[in-house]
């Protein structure tokens, strides 16, 4: 039995356009969640939603909005009460990574992925965290990564970003105890997203991908749980891989790091 009843919610979830997001929206609309689609490409999210509409009977809103801009939060509240709609459960799955040495790349695309990656990502989930907590049984799940764990030499801010929302998100789990609202940080690993495409960039082991469904499965699965944890790592290599960090000293965690990084 699912602990997490669906039915009558209304799901917004960011970077919904394709891979995890994507898929997020399927399987909520599958449990009969009402969903609000984010992300910038306004063709894919309306084709998403009329495909959810008809294959599930939920009312889904294709929201095309530009995260790299201030005023995400504000911007989708107004948006949803205009609409009429109550968010009650939050999937941040926006982001993007950029690769290379950190002297080398430009200044605007690091801020660009700094407001998409974290400062979006906390303004949404503060913007909605009153409505989800007196919802009673939502839920709030911000998409990390395994990059989280380490620092990744090429790729220092997106590491560093995925950290911070690690950390922001089990605090935010401590706090909403006793709400009813489940909180959680998912780490996923190597996917089949478009990720790999836009980053330029490949991690040694890459090739062990998880499909989004395999990550979207293993999520719902924790957040059904009784009392679900703070944070979870898709995929049984990479949750191994997460607790053989905790036995490295910082300096050997680095150059594990930068020894399975490579630049085109």
């Amino acid at each position: 039995m699912n602990a997490v009843d669906y039915r009558g919610q209304t799901t917004l979830i960011t970077g919904a356009s394709s891979g995890i997001g994507a898929e997020f929206a399927r399987r909520l609309a599958g449990r009969g969640s009402d969903v609000v689609l984010v992300a910038r490409r306004r063709e894919r999210l309306e084709k998403l939603a009329a495909e959810l509409a008809s294959d599930h009977g939920v009312r889904a809103e294709a929201v095309p909005l530009d995260l790299s801009l201030p005023g995400a939060g504000r911007a989708l509240a107004e948006d949803t009460e205009r609409r009429g709609l109550m968010v009650t459960s939050v999937v941040n799955n926006a982001g993007f990574g950029t690769s290379g040495p950190f002297h080398e790349e430009d200044p605007e695309r690091l801020r660009e992925e700094i407001q998409v990656d974290v400062a979006s990502l906390v303004d949404i989930s503060r913007a909605f965290i009153g409505p989800l907590r007196a919802s009673g049984n939502g839920v709030l799940v911000n998409v990390a990564s395994m990059a989280a764990y380490l620092p990744v030499p090429g790729m220092a801010v997106y590491a560093a970003t995925k950290a911070f929302v690690l950390h922001f998100t089990e605090a935010l789990w401590y706090e909403s105890r006793g709400t009813g609202l489940r909180v959680l940080a998912l780490s996923p690993g190597a996917t089949e997203t478009e990720f790999f495409d836009a980053v330029g960039t490949e991690v040694a082991g890459a090739g062990s991908r998880q499909s989004p469904q395999e990550v979207v499965t293993e999520t719902l699965r924790v957040l059904d749980r009784r009392t679900p944890p703070p944070s979870a790592v898709s995929g049984r290599r990479n949750r191994v891989m997460a607790s053989a960090t905790r036995l490295m000293s910082r300096r050997r965690g680095v150059l594990t790091m930068g020894s399975m990084t490579s630049s085109p």
